[in-house]
């Protein structure tokens, strides 16, 4: 009988070491319909880590919904130690940024025991104008004309420069602006909110809104805030903001709330949606098991489905660009504080191979053509919320189930799921084609994960020892010294 391993052997690819953040070889494996990632370090020896708990989905993100990648306009350094030490981004990365960060300062009002960022009250460091300056020059550098930049920190709105650095961005050809927040100063400074609203429509927020209930928000952010988060939404409803709320989901703690604050989301005239972050054990995180409480993209799209009577598992699905870290799901907001489900009624498999057997489209050929391209559009996270809403408007009017020929971004609602890969879970194949990236003063752009993991603040010092010992290695083969 032959000696048969317990899993299926899927895959290889990529990862580091979680303890010593050096490259090691990887392999994907499937054992009880889990997907896991096995690493070995010849140092730190063996590690396994849950990537989905659904075999199935993380099946479809590999085999399914993939593109061609989009790449950036620049790059900005050259590949010389390889994936993850190159960054910014070097000619290996295979996607543009369909997301820049601007973090202009550290400083923050709160000191939450989940920061990825590390800011708070005792860091008083913010970024000079001339810093942000040469930051948007270098997102428009490498995008061209970017269609979503995000302004965060530390708490951005604590800049004492927060508008001069907003009239700044519009002198960029940015589509569209977001504001990363944890809304204190729109809850209790109805002035900033007010002139916060003059940059509207193309501008977004990006509110903190993780829990309604204080005693897990103390766990979270190390405050209670549910009356602060009440009051920044009905700021921002008065001005008609468009809001993103966005929830970090521990698991254990918060991931039962899932369907609650979608259904908070769809009470506010001026929530747009509701964006899903699991922990990134990266920054400050305090009483965090990496292994215990991490949430994968499959379970949180389970739990949207569970807990959710708005949507199912096929309104959620993988985002082409970056299948293994995205998923998104869209609605038509109704009369009532209902919405309707829209993904379901169109088989996303149409993004990739063009089959529209499947699809009950008008009969007229140029219509199926054409609706498709705008679901295309709508699935790619790269496009502003208002030329997302054009997108579905035309989508809509090639679809027999709804009638909706007008569609403004106010009726829309989405929800996303975001996971940025940790020391533990990344995957060099997903990190290539990060779409979330970090704008730096010296002009370079860096992915999400990367950033947090070697290029933020005191973490550039293992980067460079690891970087040496790499050095070493490569001269020696050079000179050949190793066969």
């Amino acid at each position: 009988m032959a000696n048969v391993r317990p899993y299926l052997f899927y895959d290889t690819t990529s990862s580091v070491c979680s303890t010593c953040l050096y490259p090691v070889e990887a392999k994907i494996i499937i054992k009880d319909e889990k997907v896991y990632m096995d690493k070995w370090c010849p140092v730190h020896g063996m590690e396994r880590v849950l990537i989905m708990d659904d075999a199935a989905y993380y099946r479809q993100c590999r085999e399914v919904y993939i593109k061609k990648p989009e790449m950036p306009r620049n790059f900005a350094t050259k590949m010389e130690y390889g994936c993850p030490y190159d960054c910014g981004l070097c000619p290996d990365h295979m996607q543009h940024a369909c997301l820049s960060v601007v973090e202009i300062t550290d400083n923050c009002n709160l000191a939450c025991p989940v920061c990825y960022a590390d800011s708070g009250p005792t860091r008083q460091t913010h970024r000079s104008l001339d810093e942000v300056r040469a930051m948007f020059e270098a997102i428009v550098k490498s995008e061209g004309e970017p269609d979503v930049v995000q302004i965060s920190g530390g708490e951005p709105t604590m800049h004492p420069q927060f508008f001069e650095i907003m009239d700044m961005a519009r002198t960029y050809p940015i589509k569209h602006l977001m504001i990363n927040t944890n809304g204190l100063r729109i809850a209790n400074d109805a002035e900033f909110v007010e002139r916060l609203a003059t940059y509207a429509p193309a501008l977004e927020i990006y509110l903190q809104f993780d829990s309604m209930h204080d005693a897990k928000l103390q766990v979270l952010r190390g405050a209670n805030l549910v009356k602060t988060r009440q009051a920044a939404l009905q700021a921002l409803n008065l001005h008609k903001l468009s809001t993103t709320l966005v929830v970090t989901l521990k698991k254990g703690l918060n991931d039962d709330e899932i369907g609650e604050i979608i259904q908070e989301g769809l009470r506010h005239p001026c929530v747009r949606g509701v964006t899903f972050q699991p922990i990134q054990d990266a920054g400050r995180v305090e009483d965090y098991d990496p292994l215990l409480h991490r949430l994968t993209v499959s379970e949180i799209r389970r739990k949207i489905a569970e807990q959710s009577n708005l949507f199912t598992l096929a309104d959620i699905v993988p985002v082409p660009c970056n299948p293994d870290t995205l998923a998104m799901g869209y609605a038509l907001r109704s009369q009532g504080g209902g919405a309707v489900p829209l993904t379901r009624y169109i088989d996303p498999q149409v993004l990739i191979d063009g089959d529209s057997n499947t699809i009950m489209f008008e009969k007229d050929e140029g219509v199926k053509a054409r609706a498709k391209e705008q679901l295309f559009k709508v699935m790619s996270t790269n496009h502003s919320p208002e030329s997302q809403a054009n997108c579905l408007s035309e989508l809509l009017c090639c679809l027999p189930s709804i009638d909706a020929p007008e569609v403004g971004y106010d009726q829309v609602f989405r929800v996303m799921i975001v996971q940025f890969m940790d020391a533990y879970s990344l995957d060099i194949r997903s990190l290539k084609k990060s779409c979330i990236q970090f704008a730096t003063a010296d002009g370079r752009l860096i992915p999400f994960e990367s950033y947090n993991l070697f290029y933020r603040d005191q973490k550039a010092n293992k980067l460079n020892e690891i970087r040496t010992e790499l050095k070493k290695g490569f001269e020696a083969r050079r000179a050949g010294r190793i066969i």
